[in-house]
């Protein structure tokens, strides 16, 4: 029995020293929500989730302690489905965006988690599978800079010199879709000149491009000898699932999705339309690593492969434990000051591998000084 007693969140918002663009987004802050979970047995559950700002942090939050925490007060932690279930009726305001709920879920399932794997001493990655205490990673990147001196120092060469030179990650997803398909293609192409040609990319149009676009991509990266291994959100959201498939079989290239949809439905429509080669759902989006797992299920009846959208703190031992995962994701410090600052005990990449801590749970230790820093609820 681990019996929940109190459920507490603590948001985060740290300024970025510029604007980053993607293809149709702007994010000027870097954002999240801890989690943490009392239990009476003593045993504290800890995650941190949902990089959403204002006023959807707040939105979440308010979720979590109006709707989740009293039906959870008083459970068995260690019951994670039955938990899982009690949460699910705040999805069905349909007067209020789902994925709403979906990520205030992901922020307390996540948690529980935590505590689960203290309670039993075993890290998530083994409780969940244990495939393996690794997976490689690549660095998240590409994005479409002020060119005013403000991003000095982040330009493409500076993040690719980062993320191979420095840390040794094994690639780098890029960020395309703002501009004509030819200027991404250049910018592609810069990038290659620059990591040599045993650095692996991936691109990501944010769901930029019309079909029209995205293989004219293609096909341009292709005529230069640059290819892919996958093609993430290439296409607009009015096209549907039919969108990626047409990308994926006229394009042959392997195409990922998923960060976009907040359930296993969603997902199973995709893979039913043969729309992608990779799951690319979000736990922390998306219900939590319980609904993650789940998709992850799909996934193999259907003979695909798995990442996870960012979120490297949690995607790892997820992508860990299951025998078709891909590669974890990471930003730049400047991107992403929460993963590189408050994660005390994060591991040096050996050979592009990120080893998963042996700790139970999820196994980090959160910088107090970090948190104190920039929390935003006092």
């Amino acid at each position: 029995m681990l019996t929940i007693e109190a459920i507490e969140t603590i948001p985060l918002r740290i300024p970025l020293r510029f604007t980053y663009r993607g293809s149709y987004y702007r994010m000027r802050n870097r954002c999240t929500i801890i989690t943490r979970i009392r239990t009476k047995e003593g045993v504290l559950g800890e995650a941190y989730n949902a990089d959403e700002d204002e006023p959807l942090q707040s939105a979440i939050r308010t979720i979590v302690h109006d709707e989740l925490a009293p039906a959870l007060i008083g459970q068995d932690a260690m019951a994670v489905e039955r938990c899982w279930e009690r949460m699910l009726p705040a999805t069905f305001d349909q007067l209020r965006p789902r994925w709403y709920a979906m990520q205030a879920i992901a922020c307390v399932d996540t948690a529980i988690w935590d505590a689960v794997g203290k309670a039993v001493g075993q890290p998530l990655w083994r409780l969940w599978g244990g495939y393996s205490d690794r997976v490689p990673m690549i660095g998240i990147g590409g994005y479409y800079v002020p060119e005013d001196g403000a991003a000095a120092g982040n330009e493409i060469e500076d993040e690719i010199d980062f993320f191979r030179v420095e840390h040794g990650m094994v690639g780098m997803k890029f960020k395309i879709g703002a501009v004509p398909p030819e200027d991404d293609a250049a910018r592609l192409r810069r990038a290659r000149r620059h990591s040599g040609d045993d650095f692996l990319f991936v691109v990501d149009a944010n769901q930029g491009y019309t079909v029209a676009e995205a293989l004219e991509f293609v096909d341009r990266i292709r005529a230069e000898g640059v290819e892919l291994r996958w093609f993430e959100e290439p296409t607009r959201w009015h096209g549907d699932f039919r969108s990626l498939r047409d990308v994926r079989l006229r394009g042959n290239v392997n195409v990922a999705a998923g960060q976009s949809e907040h359930s296993r439905v969603g997902m199973r429509e995709m893979m039913v339309a043969g729309a992608i080669d990779v799951s690319n759902y979000d736990a922390s989006w998306g219900g939590g690593p319980t609904e993650w797992r789940r998709v992850a299920t799909l996934a193999s009846a259907f003979d695909l492969q798995c990442g996870h959208h960012e979120e490297a703190q949690v995607g790892s031992h997820l992508l860990a434990s299951i025998s078709h995962g891909t590669f974890v994701e990471a930003f730049s410090p400047a991107r992403d000051p929460i993963f590189w600052g408050m994660l005390s005990n994060r591991p040096a990449l050996v050979d592009g591998q990120f080893h998963l801590p042996d700790g139970p749970g999820l196994g980090w230790v959160l910088d107090e000084d970090f948190i104190e820093r920039y929390r935003v609820d006092r």
